[in-house]
């Protein structure tokens, strides 16, 4: 049983290639059997000399000659001519056989020699077929993740083949992609979750130490609390990452208009000014999710906005679906750096571990989010002088 696709491209072409010959070689001696006796009895007859026909005789070749040999006009022809017949056809025949006979033997011949070449070549040609497929093969089986940068990059010309190359280099692109992203969330994670045990620990030997007043109890008291809470809010929103990563467990209808009000009313947006449009929206979803969605949006908006600032929201039914719509003045952001800023962890400046900063994580949360519900994010840098940003989730349409 033939075991690699080579040996079995193999069998196929050398398989064709050898009918083919066959097959020419068997219509060549057809064609060749219908008219060779007609040809060769006319060369005889105008070819060979009268002294050879009576030297035949005298050697024996004397047959009859069948009726449908004689000469069609009808007449009766001499002894002299029915013996220079039966030497012509005798001659004929001999010759006929001896021809074929030969174009035989050599036919079987070339034949043997066109098989084993045919065999060859098509070794060779599955060979070179193939030859994309092996370079892939090694590349994936040399692939690890401290060599994911390699790519196979196949020169070759447009065909099947170089789009599967470039399909797997595609895909070695974005593997890059997520386990970068997946190493600097890690990295990030820790650095996180490090700081505030950190603040933890020198608030206690340090702040603490001796015998402290009781002004100076309160305010440790305070900050401890304060990173407390900090804790709990990026442990709560890394576990929401992580439910919104896993899919969706049930869904049902949900009036984003509705919850977009809602949330916009509980946000604390003072010193802002707010534009709403909230056309009527239901999307299929997880409510809960969605919330989530919402008030991160609402978050951000406030959060990186700016003194007498603007916060416009708005949803607006679709031939798709919906669009929920958040847009927010504030400072000029490159707009090279959004796609940066839709990954955990990643701000558009360093942090300085202030009240209300934030952990990072809230477009991130977003962009998992719309993932789940199988909606599009697109996120923008708005232009100066307004600056901020605009993040519009389009859903698409359950039905």
């Amino acid at each position: 049983m033939l075991r690699s696709e080579r040996a079995r491209l193999t069998a196929l072409y050398g398989s064709l290639l050898v009918l083919a010959g066959g097959g020419l070689i068997a219509l060549v001696n057809i064609l060749l059997r219908g008219g060779l006796y007609a040809r060769i009895n006319g060369a005889v007859t105008t070819a060979v000399p009268r002294g050879d026909v009576e030297k035949a005789l005298t050697e024996g070749w004397r047959t009859p000659v069948p009726a449908q040999k004689l000469p069609p006009d009808g007449r009766v022809p001499s002894q002299e001519q029915l013996q220079g017949y039966a030497v012509t056809r005798n001659l004929s025949t001999a010759v006929e056989q001896a021809t074929l006979h030969e174009l035989l033997l050599v036919s079987l011949v070339a034949l043997a020699v066109f098989a084993v070449l045919s065999i060859w070549l098509a070794w060779w040609m599955a060979g070179r077929v193939l030859r994309p497929v092996a370079v892939i093969t090694e590349t994936a089986r040399r692939l690890s993740g401290a060599n994911l940068h390699e790519r196979i990059g196949l020169v070759a010309p447009p065909g099947e083949l170089k789009r599967l190359a470039d399909t797997f280099d595609g895909m070695l692109d974005r593997m890059e992609s997520l386990v970068g992203a997946q190493r600097r969330f890690a990295a990030n994670a820790a650095h996180e979750l490090r700081t505030p045990l950190a603040v933890q620990r020198a608030a206690a030997e340090i702040g603490l130490a001796g015998d402290p007043p009781p002004e100076k109890v309160a305010r440790i008291r305070e900050r401890l609390i304060g990173v407390a809470d900090s804790s709990e809010h990026l442990i709560e929103s890394l576990l929401l990452l992580a439910v919104s990563e896993e899919g969706l467990e049930s869904t049902g209808p949900v009036d984003l208009a509705a919850l977009a009000g809602a949330d916009l009313a509980a946000t604390a947006h003072e010193g802002l000014a707010v534009v709403t449009d909230l056309g009527p929206l239901t999307v299929e979803g997880d409510g809960a999710l969605l919330d989530h969605l919402i008030r991160n949006l609402l978050t951000n908006a406030v959060r990186h906005n700016r003194a007498g600032g603007r916060i416009e929201v708005t949803t607006a039914p679709g031939p798709g679906g919906g669009v929920l719509t958040v847009s927010n003045t504030g400072p000029v952001i490159d707009p090279r750096d959004v796609p940066r800023l839709l990954e955990p962890f990643r701000r558009r400046a360093e942090r300085r571990h202030t009240a209300g900063e934030g952990a990072g994580l809230g477009l991130s949360l977003v962009a998992s989010i719309a993932r789940a519900h199988g909606a599009r994010l697109r996120a923008e840098a708005n232009p100066a002088p307004d600056g901020g940003m605009t993040v519009r989730v389009c859903f698409r349409d359950p039905a």
